[in-house]
């Protein structure tokens, strides 16, 4: 049963709202993304596979890519991936175009904005220096966008693309940065504290967080205050919107996880 600490959570979910096991027996899931084709792909990360969640069944769509992570779709409906050593683009003929590599070392996740922007975190283990947010321009430059998170995890815009909210896992903490015109992060802040630690995150079309840590998908509303929690049987690592964006699809460790929704999820592509 879905925790309501607010009534505001009973707008954005039904507490009685269930949360079904769509596919299980992979070694560690993440970035799930969903196609406007009507399924859903997330990483094996271990295993070096993309899975395909549709209608029920689960193919490999990748295994070409070390360690994929986070994944999303440009404007044009193109896969966009983190993998071990930078980010790439799977083009329509299924060649992969290499984004950002340069300095690189493991990138975790990534978002991409209506301005052809993409930020994406790399998270790197102590002794590989320092874990930054990176931006990659529209006219393809690379640059650092933020360096002042511990670990810079999940990412994701505000739904007026005006804000992009940061996990930063190590300090068990969510940053926001305001988006100057040139895509320049400003404005570091403290947005909420997770004491169960931080993963993946997503924005609603009413400004709330909804973010993976402990073993929960915990709910912020646009003030920044908890008004809830959604329980998953394993430890989710992240979440993305799908099926109109009113459904919270879950990579939860081992299994592919959603639940029905009142909230409708920010669309970024």
């Amino acid at each position: 049963m879905i925790e309501v600490l607010d009534d505001e959570m009973r707008s954005a979910a039904d507490p009685l709202a269930a949360v079904e096991k769509l596919a299980t027996g992979f070694h560690f899931t993440e970035g799930p993304v969903w196609s406007r084709r009507g399924y859903v792909l997330f990483s094996d990360i271990p295993v070096f596979r993309i899975h395909k969640w549709e209608n029920g069944k689960t193919t490999v769509y990748r295994d070409d890519l070390r360690n994929p992570n986070g994944l999303t779709f440009d404007h044009q409906g193109r896969l966009l991936a983190c993998r071990q050593g930078g980010v790439v683009r799977i083009e329509k003929n299924g060649e992969v175009t290499v984004l950002a590599s340069e300095g690189v070392v493991a990138p975790n996740d990534l978002v991409y904005s209506i301005t052809g922007d993409i930020y994406f975190t790399d998270l790197r283990v102590p002794g590989q220096g320092r874990s930054l947010v990176y931006q990659i321009t529209a006219r393809g430059a690379l640059r650092v966008a933020a360096d002042d998170c511990q670990g810079p995890n999940g990412v994701a815009l505000a739904p007026n693309q005006q804000r992009l909210f940061v996990a930063d896992s190590r300090a068990k903490v969510v940053r926001v940065y305001d988006i100057a015109g040139d895509g320049a992060l400003r404005n570091s802040r403290v947005w909420c504290e997770i004491p169960d630690g931080v993963d993946g995150l997503k924005t609603d079309e009413a400004g709330r967080v909804w973010a993976a840590g402990g073993e929960r998908i915990h709910v912020f509303n646009a003030a920044g205050k908890r008004i809830g929690a959604i329980p998953v049987p394993e430890r989710p690592s992240n979440c993305a919107w799908g099926d109109g964006f009113g459904t919270l699809y879950i990579t939860a460790r081992s299994s592919l996880y959603r639940v029905r929704t009142k909230s409708h999820g920010t669309r970024t592509y």
